[in-house]
């Protein structure tokens, strides 16, 4: 069988181990968070047994790995005319991949979290056994997790350059705020 992988000097390969590590610091499978880091760092689509060839990793672990990475939104599917095979390649825009983890750890940690602390506050305002302060605690966390998450939202919806020139800003954006 022919050798596919890719050619990784060792920056590349650097660069794709630290990113399994960061993966699996984020509780991300290492194997899912180099393929990302690959595909990022890939010129063209590749496929599959391109994948497996290069990394070294198995390939039923290299498909599971493609359908997670797609159900996150951060690999796409692609077909590559005269060959059969589907291809696959990441943004090599980092605020797109940025934008898409915010995304998915919000739905997978936050959106749960917000549901759990509204019914733990209605419980415990209805429970004469919750000690009022605990009562009042509970409702300014929900509170506290929703306008953050509301914030989020709103921000979410703006242009990538007007994200951009406000992240430059820094501390800076409190003199318009009067901080």
């Amino acid at each position: 069988m022919k050798d596919t992988a890719m050619h990784l000097s060792a920056p590349m390969q650097r660069f794709v181990l630290h990113w399994g590590e960061m993966g699996a610091r984020w509780g991300v499978n290492r194997s899912i968070a180099q393929i990302h880091a690959l595909l990022y760092l890939a010129d063209t689509p590749m496929h599959a047994e391109d994948i497996t060839d290069t990394l070294k990793i198995a390939r039923s672990n290299v498909s599971n790995s493609l359908k997670e990475l797609q159900v996150l939104g951060l690999v796409q599917r692609e077909h590559v005319m005269g060959d059969r095979r589907d291809h696959f390649t990441a943004s090599h825009e980092p605020w797109d991949m940025l934008m898409a983890i915010a995304e998915a750890r919000k739905q997978r940690e936050i959106d749960p979290t917000i549901a759990l602390l509204k019914e733990c506050a209605a419980m415990a305002a209805e429970d004469p056994d919750t000690p009022q302060s605990a009562v009042e605690r509970l409702q300014r966390m929900e509170s506290f997790v929703s306008n953050l998450t509301d914030w989020y939202g709103q921000i979410r919806k703006l242009p990538q350059g007007t994200l951009i020139k406000l992240m430059n800003l820094g501390t800076r954006i409190a003199k318009f705020v009067g901080g």
